[in-house]
């Protein structure tokens, strides 16, 4: 049974990069930009929810919610004051520099208003662990959560982006941001939408890592994040599908990496994946191969 518990805790980790790769995947998507501070909105998220609960007194749901509302904020302010600016800059290498420029913002002010210490994170998710195969198999509530959660915000953010008009600006984006604009479309506020959406399923996720393994320091989003944005690569970036099967990938795999051959060499093997897919398949598994015009 150590074999199942193995696979279902991989793919458990691997619903939280796969929720974390979505905001990769969709900025990347429509904006053609790497948002590296993304894993650190999954920390703000967290420590939002641990002060909602022990200084507010807010139940768990209510503290998840202001979360998500905290992080939905954050991420259309630093999309309007970071990165709308440089929507247009001649080189990409401007928007990779102050993604890690905001990054270290989060972090720091995370240091000055919480401190350097490891705070003990309590589970928000109410589920008790399912028992199976008479007692030999336990699933943690914590899991089961986590798994469903990612289903159901694939699921929704499928049908949102082929069922509403708001889906379909930010495909027109995405295709094609000049003729968008011709036709109408508000380009910056459906930019703004995406790293809206993004920043509140960090949150999600934030609140879900932290109830899974339940430690919380102003560092705690910046490897997950980094991880996440490798599975984008190794699904597909840009491919919401493809956030998904990477994700769930690259969980399993850390955690088999753990398990049968080292905890230390863990990470290494995650990113040892991400260069033989740049290798093997640089699109990544569902990502498409784009010729460019001259």
């Amino acid at each position: 049974m150590s074999f199942i518990s193995y696979l279902v805790n991989g793919i458990s980790l691997g619903s939280v990069y796969a929720i974390i790769a979505l905001g990769y995947t969709m900025v990347y998507g429509i904006a053609k930009m790497l948002n590296f501070a993304h894993g650190d909105v999954i920390m703000v998220g967290a420590y939002v929810v641990m002060t909602a609960i022990a200084s507010g007194g807010l139940p768990p749901a209510a503290a998840v919610l202001l979360a998500v509302v905290f992080c939905t904020i954050l991420g259309v302010v630093i999309e309007s004051v970071a990165y709308r600016p440089l929507l247009n800059a001649a080189s990409s290498l401007a928007v990779l520099i102050t993604a890690i420029g905001v990054s270290y913002l989060l972090q720091n002010v995370a240091l000055l208003v919480f401190g350097a210490n490891t705070k003990s994170f309590s589970s928000v998710v109410p589920v008790p662990a399912l028992v199976l195969a008479g007692g030999s198999l336990t699933i943690s509530g914590e899991t089961i959560v986590t798994i469903v959660s990612c289903i159901v915000i694939m699921a929704g953010l499928t049908l949102f982006i082929k069922k509403t008009k708001a889906g379909q600006a930010m495909l027109a984006v995405s295709e094609d941001k000049g003729a968008a604009q011709l036709m109408g479309i508000n380009v910056n506020g459906t930019i703004a939408l995406t790293f809206a959406i993004g920043s509140a399923l960090a949150a999600v996720a934030g609140v879900l890592l932290c109830s899974a393994y339940p430690s919380l320091n102003p560092y705690t989003g910046a490897m997950p994040g980094i991880k996440a944005f490798v599975a984008a690569v190794f699904g597909g970036i840009g491919s919401i599908p493809g956030a998904l099967i990477g994700g769930i990938l690259l969980g399993v795999i850390e955690i088999f990496g753990k398990a049968y051959i080292s905890s230390q060499m863990a990470d290494a093997i995650v990113f040892g994946v991400l260069i033989i897919v740049l290798i093997v398949k640089p699109a990544g598994i569902l990502g498409k191969n784009i010729q460019e015009k001259v």
